[in-house]
């Protein structure tokens, strides 16, 4: 029962990294360049994502690439106490002149400017089409953010540093994608280097369970099966791929949900209602086809 040991062995294989990274560096230097009408903000831009994180498999195509404000910054006080929140306001200084809305249209802009009419300001991020020498590429024009844990005078706080953005319909998305990355490489390493190549066996794993009919595409994305893996404690991760997968189904299967999180350890990975973690029912739904599909393989 099963997928063979060499057919998981292919799907543990990582996707083409030189043809992203080629892409990834023409929309940093186009991003970087000195006529930008943004130049002189303090600003940052790296990978995200599953190219990010080594986890992209065979077919995976768009780049992720956030462009990140770092003069502007967003915040949540909501873990401080009262005595705490009224030092923060009093410590914060005035209102920053240029907003999240301002930076996305420029660095629209710009990035118009070095790839044509193509360029896109969807939903979420900014769509660069490629062409024969990169990939197509999503730029996530974004602040950041900070969710401060402790704020006694401005030299003594603290806070874990994310980055935010708004869609469209204006709905606030709030992540940590440089905590989820470096998790994930401390997850790798715990797991004796077994963990990213079993997260790339389980992204095939749920594409092969899409084209026979086990589940709908959107019902598990990468992310959130990232992050489940994440979950799985390190001594089911072995050389063996079956035995690795088999035995993290049978774990997520009877695990506590409540106990779940997110790569980044800042989020439950499983919430009724927050738009960066995944629904229960929809893990439920995946966990159970993906067992019955390991029987019926």
């Amino acid at each position: 029962m099963g997928p063979s040991e060499i057919t998981l062995q292919g799907w543990a294989r990582q996707g083409s990294v030189a043809q992203s990274q080629l892409t990834y560096e023409a929309i940093r230097g186009c991003l970087n360049r000195s006529d930008a009408p943004y130049n002189g903000k303090e600003t940052e831009n790296y990978l995200q994502g599953s190219y990010a994180n080594h986890t992209n498999i065979i077919g995976d195509s768009d780049v992720d690439v956030v462009q990140a404000l770092s003069s502007t910054y967003y915040y949540d006080i909501d873990e401080l106490s009262e005595q705490e929140k009224r030092a923060f306001h009093e410590g914060k200084g005035g209102a920053a002149g240029y907003t999240y809305r301002d930076f996305k249209t420029d660095v629209t802009a710009q990035l118009t400017k070095c790839f044509g009419t193509g360029v896109e300001a969807r939903n979420k991020a900014i769509f660069v089409p490629g062409n024969s020498n990169r990939r197509d590429a999503d730029v996530l024009a974004c602040a950041q953010f900070r969710r401060y844990f402790r704020f006694n005078t401005v030299l003594d706080q603290g806070y874990h540093t994310g980055i935010v953005f708004w869609t469209n319909d204006g709905i606030r998305i709030v992540n940590f994608p440089k905590q989820h990355r470096d998790n994930c490489t401390s997850k790798n390493q715990s797991a004796q280097t077994y963990f990213k190549p079993n997260v790339r066996v389980l992204k095939n794993y749920r594409n092969a369970m899409i084209e026979r009919g086990y589940i709908e595409q959107g019902l598990a994305p990468s992310y959130f099966l990232e992050g489940a893996m994440y979950n799985v404690p390190d001594h089911y991760f072995s050389y063996s791929h079956r035995e690795t997968i088999a035995g993290s189904l049978d774990w997520l299967a009877s695990c506590d949900r409540d106990s779940l999180r997110c790569a980044n350890r800042l989020y439950k990975l499983l919430h009724p209602t927050s738009p960066v973690t995944w629904r229960r029912e929809k893990f439920d739904t995946f966990i159970a086809a993906a067992i019955k599909f390991w029987a019926e393989y």
